[in-house]
């Protein structure tokens, strides 16, 4: 996607804010939360602290219980 943002400047033209379209905004966030999750996944993945199983393995022994 393109960003055309518009800028909003004080008296010196200085830029002190920044508009976009709501349809930019909602991009921007969405890459914002997808990057965080890459990273989150990228932490747990290397932490050999913990044990990991698959969800269909955790799901039948908690079946049993």
């Amino acid at each position: 996607m393109t960003l055309n943002p518009q800028f909003i400047t004080d008296k010196k033209g200085k830029k002190v804010a920044v508009q976009l379209s709501v349809k930019e905004y909602e991009y921007l966030i969405e890459e914002l939360e997808m990057k965080e999750d890459i990273e989150l996944y990228k932490k747990v993945k290397s932490d050999k602290s913990e044990s990991y199983m698959p969800l269909e393995i955790y799901l039948k022994k908690r079946k049993r219980k």
